[in-house]
């Protein structure tokens, strides 16, 4: 990726309140392999392509973390009412989530069963689209991205499925949504 793309994402990360504010208290998340990842990243960008204001849209923030040396729910609740707290300035729902667990809870949710992942980034290779499959933590000088297929959807606005796991009607529920708030997003079918 190249420098100018990943200076470009930074900029427009960096005018978000929304996810300044989390990135800014990343101390406070404290979590193994953790990362803010996924739609509010990408709503933050179609903000900024389209000239909506940064948290147009949002409906919440999503950090994944990885630790499968703890796989239970109560632990995962205890995270995420503790990172909630530590945020509980921002407007929007903060959803905390152990990536080494979803396999226990997912196909009661969506009726069909995934194998463990082994990551974080595993994770964020099958998330539903590949403009929000993008993860972003601090790094050293830069933010540090999780892009397993790159940023040119995700700056070009194009939704696209990642047909890694998921199925149509969970695709076709995320763009009926988000073309009645950005009706401008180019929309790749799922058939296409």
């Amino acid at each position: 990726m190249s420098d100018e793309i990943h200076s470009e994402l930074q900029a427009i990360v960096s005018k978000s309140p929304l996810l300044s504010s989390v990135l800014g208290n990343w101390d406070e998340i404290a979590l193994p392999d953790s990362w803010l990842v996924a739609g509010a990243i990408a709503q933050t960008v179609w903000n900024h392509v389209f000239g909506f204001p940064p948290a147009y849209g949002i409906q919440d923030i999503d950090i994944v973390y990885f630790d499968p040396d703890d796989l239970s729910e109560d632990s995962e609740a205890e995270h995420s009412a503790r990172i909630r707290a530590a945020l509980s300035g921002l407007p929007v729902w903060i959803d905390v989530k152990n990536q080494a667990r979803v396999h226990s809870w997912y196909e009661a949710k969506f009726g069909y069963p995934i194998n463990p992942y082994t990551s974080t980034a595993e994770a964020i290779t099958t998330f539903p689209t590949t403009a929000a499959a993008v993860g972003l933590r601090p790094g050293h000088a830069n933010l540090e991205l999780c892009t397993p297929y790159g940023l040119s959807d995700l700056l070009g606005a194009v939704v696209r499925p990642n047909k890694k796991q998921i199925t149509r009607e969970i695709y076709e529920k995320k763009i009926d949504r988000w073309i009645k708030l950005w009706p401008e997003l180019t929309i790749v079918g799922w058939d296409q």
